[in-house]
């Protein structure tokens, strides 16, 4: 028995979402402030089947509208949060959910429970307000020097309903408890217009709190732990007090070991004869002041050992690391267990707790509920790489029954993180993605599942998808836009460019994928699924005409002998290593003739494009002509739906470049040629001699000639294009302009995520202040 699916309305960010679980593990991500922790906060609240914790501020921000609406007589009903639990229950425990049948005739594996913070009685608690409001309205006084009048509380309902701490809201909402049908819901688990759930009323039997509480018991492992390397801190917590308390709740009890009792009787007699010992002078003292005389009882010193108290206690019993061996003296090394990182603390912290909540649901004796649903908050917490792969790998072996309980209980996970480790770790299947609605209002999100995404995308692309993110440990679902981007120069360059041409994207979360032209249609579904903002900077890559078209099988098992792998970044050490320093170009084989599919210079006539992603995705075209004569438009994927994808692709275009009194329209084959040819005079320095763009007797040159040599001389063995990009870093930015169609694409996703500033510069050679670039690629 599992928690298939909830569905939650009016609360918080999460205005109507279906979030589906998986039956071990599910993964909770998204960017900051999307609804992660909202959902976990939804479920601890109905859960916990206490109306003392709701307050006015778990209502969806539009539901204040309406409930201001609902107390001036504009409409007729007050906003309600409720949770939807669907659960998947196997034919050994559908006695438990006898009470949640919707109907004798009942057939099907799934059953439902509503759990709504509904108004007990909407019309006196409009009365109420009504009559506050009449008070308070009546008691209006101008106020001084005409700053307006002075209006008591309350003037709506909502303050109403805050006022006085929300103690009003607190008792005139309450939870109510509904049965739900399978059979009268969607595929998309939205029930039929004309359908009424039934109350589940306390008059026949046990009430809707106690079902509940019967079939699930949720527990959470926060994320704020306050674990602490410090020695002291009211927030800081040490392992010996952790494992004081999993002692007391679930390990065996003195009173169960006759040994272990034998030992801390003979401990305390010991301990009393020196206690005796230490504190008789000091007694007899008192004798002389005449106390206790003939009346009053002895004053006697002793100890009492008790397991569960020496380990609870902050001197008694304490965790420490074994550094060894023991010595000559039979005495092993030992450090406290402050002394240990941060990192294991967390992870024998996690687990101990972990432990003990598992614990504590096996030791319920009677009406023990069959599932146990634990939410943990960010586990990554002081975790290396390793650790957090391997806590999220083995953390269902925790929590493992054996024999044959493990047939009628289980336990369910529950995960949020940030972590990109923990998130590949697990492949697409676990993953519920939050994502926010740009533009929406009142702040929403929604929730995707990518067990669907999986499911609807073939073989070879899902597991060249899952096989990229993982080797890359990319982190694109936490990310506010994404940028796919050619290759390694593109990524090397790419914070400095933006410092240059789109200043205010340094202040979002980017996520920036190093793809390659071949493979970057690949996340086309991906990201269309996610409906994130996404743009690709990728090279026009002209070639001569007459090539076969590439055949890419759809459908074949991702892994056979010649799949393409995602690109590698290139290596510094081992580029630099293998090139060969000159500054010439590389000669012409002048007896060989290029065939079809040879690189070839952007203006030869009938040239097409051998790069992918600007065939079978933006703008979808294969001559070099139709490319360059491409707008905006061409290259905009525009939403498809509501909040859907918005994608741009930016590749070379022709731009008008001078040299010495010749002015001619020409385009780069890359982002190297695009680079030197518009920035050709400052290029072309001898200053620039690092950047290995220089041309040879380059002033007695035409600019067609430099064209094609700068072509000859990137396309070439001898050119390390990763040494060309860290050599340009070391050039001053205020000094060359950034390739025009970077700094458009860029500006235009300046646009779209960021909101608008007041001026701004427009020069692309403009880089102001470089700042620190580490939150481009959060």
């Amino acid at each position: 028995m599992h928690i298939e699916s909830i569905r939650l309305r009016n609360f918080r960010r999460l205005k109507d979402v279906r979030i589906d679980l998986a039956s071990d593990i599910s993964i909770f991500v998204g960017a900051n402030n999307s609804g992660k922790t909202s959902a976990t906060h939804a479920l601890q609240l109905f859960t916990a089947a206490s109306r003392e914790r709701f307050s006015l501020h778990d209502f969806s921000s539009d539901c204040w509208i309406a409930i201001d609406a609902f107390g001036t007589g504009e409409v007729d009903e007050l906003p309600t949060i409720s949770m939807d639990i669907w659960f998947n229950v196997e034919p050994a425990n559908l006695h438990r959910v006898v009470e949640l049948l919707p109907s004798l005739a009942f057939t099907g594996s799934k059953v439902g429970i509503r759990v709504s913070f509904a108004a007990s009685d909407p019309g006196a608690l409009l009365q109420s307000f009504q009559t506050a409001h009449a008070l308070a309205a009546a008691n209006v006084q101008p106020a001084a020097n005409g700053a307006g009048d002075y209006h008591p509380s309350p003037r709506t309902l909502c303050d109403y309903l805050r006022d006085d701490g929300g103690v009003r809201l607190r008792h005139g909402f309450e939870l109510q408890y509904h049965v739900l049908d399978r059979a009268c819901f969607d595929n998309d688990l939205r029930e039929h217009a004309d359908y009424v759930p039934r109350l589940i009323s306390s008059d026949k039997g046990r009430n809707g709190k106690d079902i509940l509480a019967s079939l699930v018991k949720v527990d959470f492992l926060h994320a704020q732990r306050h674990l602490s390397d410090s020695a002291g801190g009211s927030r800081a917590e040490e392992l010996s007090r952790v494992l004081g308390r999993f002692y007391q709740r679930n390990l065996e009890q003195s009173s169960a070991d006759f040994e272990a009792q034998r030992a801390l009787a003979a401990s305390e007699m010991m301990l009393n004869d020196h206690l005796g010992r230490v504190f008789g002078p000091t007694l007899d003292r008192l004798s002389e002041l005449g106390y206790p005389g003939l009346g009053n009882p002895r004053l006697l010193i002793k100890t009492a050992l008790n397991p569960a108290t020496i380990m609870s206690s902050q001197d008694g019993t304490k965790v420490h690391y074994a550094l060894g061996d023991e010595n000559e003296h039979g005495v092993l090394p030992t450090l406290p267990d402050r002394y240990n990182g941060l990192g294991f603390k967390n992870l024998i912290y996690m687990v101990v707790e972990l432990l003990d909540l598992h614990g504590r649901w096996l030791d319920i004796e009677e009406s023990r509920p069959p599932l146990h649903l634990v939410f943990i908050e960010e586990p990554e917490a002081h975790l290396h790489v390793q650790l957090q792969q391997v806590f999220v790998r083995k953390v269902l072996d925790i929590l493992k029954i054996d024999g044959d309980d493990g047939l009628y209980y289980t336990s369910q996970l529950v995960v949020s993180t940030h972590s990109s480790h923990i998130l590949y770790e697990r492949g697409f299947r676990p993953i519920r993605y939050f994502r926010r609605m740009p533009g929406a209002a009142g702040q929403t999100s929604d929730v995707l599942n990518l067990s669907s995404f999986y499911e609807d995308t073939s073989p070879r692309n899902r597991n060249f998808l899952e096989r990229y993110l993982k080797l890359t440990h990319c982190d694109l679902f936490f990310a506010d836009a994404a940028v796919l981007v050619e290759g390694n120069v593109e990524r090397l360059l790419l914070p400095q460019m933006i410092a240059m041409a789109a200043p205010r994207l340094r202040s979002a979360y980017l996520s920036v994928l190093e793809i390659g032209g071949a493979f970057g249609h690949r996340f086309k579904s991906l990201i269309e699924f996610l409906g994130i903002t996404t743009l690709i900077i990728t090279d026009i890559d002209s070639v001569l005409p007459g090539a076969p078209p590439e055949i890419e099988p759809e459908d074949d098992i991702a892994g056979q002998e010649g799949e393409p792998q995602p690109a590698v970044a290139e290596n510094p050490a081992e580029a630099e290593a293998a090139a060969i320093v000159a500054e010439e170009e590389e000669p012409e084989d002048e007896n060989e003739e290029p065939g079809p599919g040879t690189a070839c210079l952007v203006s030869i006539d009938g040239a097409v494009t051998s790069n992918q992603t600007l065939i079978k995705w933006l703008p979808g075209k294969t001559l070099i002509a139709d490319l360059l004569a491409a707008d905006a438009s061409d290259c905009t994927q525009t939403r498809a739906v509501e909040h859907g994808a918005l994608v741009r692709v930016s590749y070379q275009t022709s731009t008008e470049v001078v040299w010495r009194d010749e002015t001619r329209t020409l385009a780069g084959r890359t982002l190297e040629e695009a680079f030197a040819l518009e920035n050709l005079v400052w290029s072309q320095d001898k200053d620039r001699q690092s950047l290995k763009l220089r041309i040879r007797g380059a002033a007695k040159l035409d600019l067609f000639e430099i064209s094609a040599r700068l072509n000859r001389k990137i396309a070439g063995a001898s050119f390390g294009k990763t040494n060309f990009a860290l050599a340009l870093l070391e050039q001053d930015p205020k000094d060359w302009s950034v390739p025009r169609y970077i700094f458009d694409g860029l500006r235009w996703l300046e646009n779209e995520v960021m909101p608008p500033e007041d001026g701004g510069g427009d020069a692309r050679g403009d880089a102001g202040e470089l700042e620190p670039f580490g939150d481009i690629f959060e």
